[in-house]
């Protein structure tokens, strides 16, 4: 589980596999003393296990930081998600998994992505005050039938980040991003003609599916 609060963004050193499977190698700033073998990271949003890690043979640069770890994604997690396109360079939302006892910030995230949502339109909202930063809001339209999952101040994850859904009308709907969230996530890079990975309330998914049956 995690709660949809990015904690890094890891970067693609190496990527390699088929259509099947495919590894990555991610530099990141955590520590590998404190990463399991088999342990879940959430990357852009999808839970991956670690299977290798370690520090760098030549340390840090500022590209490439020393640590790494390594996950695999196999033919479902390629067929839903970007994972396939994801290339040496390619920047990623990272998030370690909860702990029973941490502060719960965002909502419970479970890192199945459901599907892409595509971003239809940018808005950078520039204060009065400049050294504040900008704002964004983005407007995004659900797959059919996730949309019916999404419901005006309720919480969606996309590419791993906890997000409150502002409006809803049809299939689209929007989220605004303050600078923080902008500046710590690579939602800063995101533009109109995007799409992200989605993730559904797990409660609106629960309640829907108890709507069916009742």
């Amino acid at each position: 589980m995690f709660t949809g609060i990015v904690s890094d963004i890891g970067e693609i050193v190496h990527a390699e596999g088929t259509d099947t499977l495919r590894r990555f190698r991610i530099a990141s700033e955590y520590d590998p003393a404190t990463i399991a073998i088999g342990a879940s990271i959430a990357c852009a949003g999808i839970c991956l296990t670690v299977t290798h890690l370690g520090e760098a043979r030549h340390g840090r640069t500022d590209s490439h930081p020393g640590a790494w770890f390594e996950v695999e994604a196999a033919s479902e997690t390629l067929r839903l998600t970007h994972a396939g396109q994801w290339h040496v360079g390619t920047k990623l939302n990272l998030e370690r998994a909860m702990k029973i006892g941490d502060e719960l910030g965002g909502h419970i995230v479970t890192g199945h992505v459901d599907g892409r949502a595509d971003i239809i339109l940018r808005e950078d909202i520039v204060p009065d005050d400049a050294n504040w930063g900008a704002t964004a809001r983005f407007i995004l339209r659900a797959p059919r039938p996730l949309h019916r999952f999404i419901a005006a101040k309720g919480s969606v994850t996309l590419d791993g980040v906890s997000l409150t859904v502002n409006s809803v009308v049809d299939d689209r709907f929007s989220v605004l991003l303050i600078p923080h969230t902008l500046k710590v996530t690579t939602w800063g890079a995101r533009r109109t003609g995007d799409s992200v990975h989605l993730e559904v309330d797990l409660m609106a998914r629960y309640a829907a599916r108890l709507a069916e049956t009742a």
